[in-house]
């Protein structure tokens, strides 16, 4: 009996950073990089027999760093528990490669185990790792999977590249001939023990913030330009950026993933280290209302009003967390080829930003509307701006999106 206490107490320990006998400091976790979950739809998703003895290398791109990390593993959509046999860290030779620098070729340990089992619709956090990373570095995260998951959780939208082999090659320094897919699986967060005064910025939103139209292995979304922002200077280089951005995101309704109200609590809220929140979600509500034809005036009337709505139960439930909230201004998207928003969706739009604009509501306001739009035709991108499609942004729009957001917004709490 004595035995398993002792085991049980190491285990707690070993999670929580302390010494069996209490001595110890809690670590103070800080996520450096997130990714919103998901079932993958069919065309993103990996044919079950891919995931048979294989071995799945995802490389993400982290915001801070620090001496000591964990991973948390998702299970979120799965339908079944998840064994996991193996998973490994390293550092990453650069972005786009499978190839890591085996010297820093770490095990990840889950309750003292190498294995991990993770509860259908769970999370999991694994033991911390001592690997000491810098910030604004790329991280190799290695999972063995004896079987294929009953379910797929993930992010389709990684905008990097993982890399797929068969067999347990999690510490191979190399995987020659894998199979290279542009999105993660099962990969939720990375955090490190990090100082005191060190937090999160959560970028919540949908595919303007999930990084559409950005360079692929690039790392050029508005999040990673604003992580890269507050690493250059200005004493706030302990202040992370996490993108929880899902591509075709709405406020009120499910679609490519959850909707924005319901993710809120697992997306934001649980973040460790949170202390802000950007939102910038609404752009696929008011699209996706016109898709199919024009509605009737009151429609639009009473979407307005519900993402309003939506908006303040976000901004209570954040306020309730000790968490800032930073409303962000609905981007224009007139001449959109796939949503062709008339005079209508303008007009929503309009009324949406005027309300975030409006003091009273969110805690402070960033203006990517204002920062963005073309001066002789405000309901447009400016071209310099634009990917092309008129809606989402370029690798040069992202940049400026990061450029105008008021950093003392952000200050640690």
């Amino acid at each position: 009996m004595r035995s398993s206490i002792f085991f049980a107490a190491s285990v707690a320990a070993a999670w929580f950073g302390l010494s069996v006998s209490g001595s110890a400091e809690p670590l103070h976790w800080v996520g450096s990089w997130a990714a919103a979950q998901q079932t993958p739809e069919p065309a993103n998703a990996l044919e079950p027999e891919a995931l048979r003895d294989a071995t799945l290398r995802q490389v993400v791109h982290l915001s801070i760093g620090g001496p000591r990390l964990r991973v948390r593993l998702s299970n979120a959509f799965g339908t079944a528990p998840l064994h996991l046999d193996s998973v490994r860290v390293a550092r990453s030779v650069h972005p786009g490669s499978a190839r890591i620098v085996p010297e820093t070729d770490t095990a990840v340990l889950f309750d003292g185990r190498s294995d991990a089992w993770i509860p259908a619709g769970a999370e999991y956090w694994s033991d911390p790792v001592n690997l000491p990373v810098a910030p604004l570095s790329d991280l190799a995260v290695s999972i063995h999977y004896a079987a294929p998951p009953a379910g797929q959780t993930g992010h389709p939208g990684s905008r990097a590249r993982s890399f797929v082999a068969p067999g347990n090659l999690t510490g191979a320094a190399d995987l020659p001939g894998a199979r290279t897919v542009e999105h993660w699986y099962q990969l939720a967060g990375i955090e490190f023990d990090a100082p005191a005064g060190a937090g999160a910025v959560v970028a919540f939103g949908d595919s303007i913030t999930d990084g559409h139209g950005s360079t692929t292995d690039g790392n050029d979304r508005w999040p990673d330009c604003l992580a890269r922002r507050l690493q250059a200077g200005g004493g706030r280089g302990q202040l992370a950026v996490l993108n929880l951005g899902i591509g075709g995101n709405r406020m009120l309704q499910d679609g490519l993933g959850p909707n924005a109200l319901a993710r809120f609590d697992r997306d934001v809220l649980a973040q460790s280290g949170a202390g802000r929140v950007i939102l910038l979600e609404g752009i696929n509500d008011l699209g996706t209302l016109t898709l199919h034809g024009e509605v009737p005036r009151a429609e639009h009337q009473l979407l307005v009003a519900r993402i309003i709505g939506a908006y303040l139960q976000m901004i209570g439930r954040a306020r309730g967390r000790g968490l800032r909230m930073i409303g962000a201004t609905i981007l224009p998207f007139q001449g959109n080829g796939y949503y062709h928003p008339d005079a209508l969706n303008e007009q929503d739009r309009l009324l949406l930003n005027a309300w975030i604009r409006e003091e009273g509501h969110f805690d402070a306001v960033v203006d990517f509307d204002a920062a963005l739009r073309d001066p002789s035709e405000p309901a447009r991108l400016l071209p310099a701006y634009d990917s092309g499609d008129h809606l989402h942004p370029s690798p040069a729009g992202y940049r400026r999106m990061a450029e105008v957001i008021p950093l003392d917004d952000l200050r640690p709490l």
